[in-house]
């Protein structure tokens, strides 16, 4: 059973939901990375969703892409990801980390390499926005067989039959999209995230997190209420972006914005 997987079925047997918080690696500084992870961790995260920032990241709005102009303006390479978690792991062998970005950094690096330096360092899972299911027969396999769990996304468009492929080759949990679109751009759809993750879960034993337009508690408590966690990423990242001048007052602004999602997740704890 893989670090996410334990996690997961330890806060579903609390009656707990998962919160997943996503920050851009080498954003606003590499040197900073691991210190706002411990921060994230300190402030009720679950699950950390650790961005490679990529030059092209058509998934993101301006928010993340922004964040990856800054990363790559220092030269944060997949590499330095990959040490960053090793870092990282030197404190916190507990909580699991998803390494999430677009497959041309994987493929450039190699993707055995990839897989090897990955489990090596201490990533759980690897979530590539740009890799459908159909084409990963042969990348899935590679984590797999070193315990990291390949995470696909679901959109509001997807189907019934696609659901269920995708299912085959997820683990750990599937990634809904709560709307169409990229990250930071709408408001969410409580109600009609609610019949779609309904409907997700028919369809897939595997836990579904719910991602994009979360920005608060009060959409976190609203989401948590019809999923089994939260991913946060877009309002995390302009946080990092506004505070970015002052460490301190960015852990303290990280902590505040965070922390009250965690406790309004709770507050729905059976």
């Amino acid at each position: 059973m893989s670090r996410i997987e334990q996690v997961l079925q330890t806060l579903k047997g609390q009656g707990r939901k998962a919160l997943i918080p996503y920050i851009t690696a080498g954003d606003p500084h590499p040197d900073r990375t691991v210190e706002l992870m411990h921060t994230l961790v300190s402030a009720g995260a679950d699950i950390i969703e650790l961005g490679v920032p990529f030059s092209d990241p058509m998934a993101d709005g301006p928010v993340i892409a922004q964040a990856c102009e800054r990363a790559l303006s220092h030269g944060t390479s997949l590499r330095q990801v990959i040490a960053m978690v090793k870092e990282f792991r030197k404190t916190d062998n507990e909580t699991p980390v998803v390494l999430m970005g677009y497959l041309n950094p994987m493929e450039a690096m190699g993707y055995e390499a990839f897989a090897d330096a990955a489990a090596d360092a201490g990533v759980d899972g690897i979530l590539t926005v740009d890799l459908p299911p159909e084409e990963a027969e042969d990348v899935a396999p590679l984590f797999s067989a070193r315990n990291l769990d390949p995470i696909f996304l679901l959109a509001p468009t997807t189907t019934d039959d696609r659901i269920s492929a995708i299912s085959e080759h997820s683990s750990g949990y599937v990634y809904y999209v709560s709307f169409k679109g990229v990250t930071g751009a709408a408001k969410i759809n409580v109600e009609e995230v609610a019949e779609k993750v309904g409907h997700i879960h028919a369809l897939t034993a595997l836990p579904v997190g719910v991602g994009f337009g979360i920005r608060d508690a009060e959409t976190a408590a609203a989401v948590g209420r019809v999923s089994d966690g939260v991913i946060v990423g877009s309002v995390l990242v302009d946080t990092i972006a506004r505070n970015q001048a002052d460490t301190d007052q960015l852990k303290r602004a990280l902590t505040d914005l965070l922390h009250p999602m965690r406790e309004a997740l709770d507050s729905l704890a059976s």
